[in-house]
Order: structure tokens, then C-alpha cells, then sequence
């Protein structure tokens, strides 16, 4: 099972750093994402990484404020969130892809951690 953690309540322009530990799986095996859903709203990857670090992706209207990373020596995934907006109040799920490899399904998510962005 993957565990998220790192959420909370936030002001408008602060920072949250989400992690996501990965026992029970080759974690260094397999990419993994980070995908949020907003209150009423369906699912939206926000952010990929491949395998080994050095690959990542993330959605537009995050770039440059948000950076994915990896420690496949501690099997944990992070996501750094910096300026954040009132809109990217969500759940926070992180997730493993389906193969190894770059993906788009996942088999494995966290229990989600709530990212709330609110004076």
C-alpha cells in the first residue's frame, strides 16, 4: 500500500511538501504519479516520474511550481508545491504505474493526503 502524508491547510502563494511511501513493491522498478482530485471535480494527474528520476511530466498549470522527485534508497515519492492557488484544493493520491516503464494506469494508490489553499 502506498501512504501519503504531508497535507494541510495552507494560505494562498505557500508551500506543502506531499511524501508517499512505498513498501511492497520494487519501488526503483516503476514510475509513479502524483494525482489530485478537487472537491466535485474528477481526477487529474498532476505530475510523473519515471523509474529512475530522470524523466518527469507534469500539467501545465503547475509547471514551474511544482517538482517531482524520488529517494529509491527510502522507496519514497515527494512533491514539492510551491505558490499555491485556492483552485488546487484537493486530494493528493499518489500512484503507481502498471508496468514498468512509462504509463498511464496505475494498480497501486495511496489513501490520498487533503491539500487545502485557503486565507
Amino acid at each position: 500500500q502506498l501512504q501519503a502524508s504531508g497535507g494541510g491547510l495552507v494560505q494562498p502563494g505557500g508551500s506543502l511538501r506531499l511524501s508517499c511511501a512505498a513498501p511492497g513493491f520494487t519501488f526503483s522498478s516503476y514510475g509513479m504519479s502524483w494525482v489530485r482530485q478537487a472537491p466535485g471535480k474528477g481526477f487529474e494527474r498532476v505530475s510523473s516520474i519515471n523509474s529512475g528520476g530522470g524523466s518527469t511530466s507534469y500539467l501545465d498549470s503547475v509547471k514551474g511550481r511544482f517538482t517531482i522527485s524520488r529517494d529509491n534508497a527510502k522507496n519514497t515519492l515527494y512533491l514539492q508545491m510551491n505558490s499555491l492557488k485556492p483552485e488546487e484544493t484537493a486530494v493528493y493520491y499518489c500512484a503507481k504505474f502498471l508496468t514498468p516503464g512509462w504509463d498511464t494506469e496505475y494498480d497501486y494508490w495511496g489513501q490520498g493526503t487533503l491539500v487545502t489553499v485557503s486565507s
